[in-house]
């Protein structure tokens, strides 16, 4: 039987079960997750959304092995913008940061704040690292990639053929620009 896990915002209203094993988790720095980090700080956020260096640490998952279980209508989508090919969902109920979805896109990059303290899977590599400031230094644990490097391309594109190339929706009922 393959393990599942059970992943809760803080107040517990949403609830989502995923399946599997992750197939990347990453440290994010492109300039589109930092801003929207920034922007979405005004809210009363229950779980953080940025490390202490400026990154956004996700658990990227497949679309069909990530099931919504519980609070389907506590989820808002918040785009930078009304064309943005991205949105960051949050709960309604406590503004706890579920996952950030690219249009067309066949996964779902959970925010790894979902997991329990020290559960949540370590990050595999930093991406996007050329748009970070200057004055950010990163430590060596973890592999940095300027951009997008080809392993996590890779990753992606192994994860679609295994999915058929489905794209699965995930519908928001509420969605905002922030």
């Amino acid at each position: 039987m393959t393990p599942s896990t059970r992943l809760n915002c803080s107040c517990g209203q949403f609830e989502m079960v995923v399946t599997g094993q992750p197939f990347i988790a990453t440290e994010c720095h492109c300039n589109s997750c930092r801003e929207a980090g920034g922007r979405m700080a005004g809210l009363p956020l229950a779980r953080p959304m940025l490390e202490e260096n400026g990154g956004t640490r996700f658990v990227l998952y497949r679309k069909d092995r990530v099931e919504i279980t519980k609070g389907t209508d506590l989820l808002r989508g918040h785009r930078l913008s009304s064309s943005a090919p991205t949105r960051r969902v949050v709960t309604t109920c406590c503004n706890s940061p579920v996952f950030l979805e690219f249009k067309g896109g066949h996964w779902l990059s959970l925010y790894s704040s979902l997991w329990p303290p020290g559960q949540a899977p370590q990050p595999d590599i930093r991406t996007v690292t050329g748009d970070r400031s200057a004055e950010i230094a990163l430590d060596d644990s973890i592999p940095s990639g300027r951009w997008q490097t080809m392993g996590f391309y890779g990753k992606l594109l192994t994860a679609w053929i295994a999915m058929g190339f489905k794209v699965p929706n995930i519908d928001i009922k509420d969605e905002v620009v922030t």
